[in-house]
């Protein structure tokens, strides 16, 4: 599975902010939208991303306010990428690996979306359940469905 296909399912919808932006700014802005990360970005430039491991990190255990630092001072910037046509099991091994939860997609040079270990998660187990379901009509004598 490609995550091209979790993007038409899910939507290309990127949460971002800004460089200069406070950090109480992200946290707020990621408990509206329900997300564990927002992507940092300027002029449509991608530039970091800021997570909630960043703000436990980077913030709480430094002693710093969140409506006194700015994103740009705790966001992450040596990030990992995709692209569409990279596959779920290739981005689940780099997760597995950096020990980190979401991937911005690139296309030509632009955000395209982002995908967390659950969209991948998600997509894994809705395969899994397709294929025993044609399992289970081909071993009782009901395939093709």
């Amino acid at each position: 599975m490609l995550i091209r296909t979790i993007l038409k399912t899910k939507g290309h919808n990127v949460f971002a902010i800004g460089p200069n932006r406070t950090v109480y700014d992200a946290i707020e802005k990621m408990a509206q939208k329900n997300v564990g990360a927002l992507i940092v970005m300027k002029n449509e430039q991608l530039l970091g991303i800021i997570t909630e491991r960043d703000y436990r990190d980077k913030v709480i255990l430094k002693g710093r306010t969140s409506k006194t630092t700015s994103v740009e001072v705790i966001m992450s910037t040596n990030i990992n990428t995709v692209k569409p046509s990279d596959t779920v099991e290739q981005c689940m091994e780099m997760m597995t690996e950096g020990k980190f939860r979401h991937l911005p997609v690139i296309e030509h040079d632009k955000v395209a979306g982002i995908v967390s270990i659950g969209d991948l998660v998600k997509a894994v187990i809705s395969k899994q359940k397709g294929e025993i379901h044609n399992l289970k009509n081909y071993i009782g004598g009901t395939y093709p469905p």
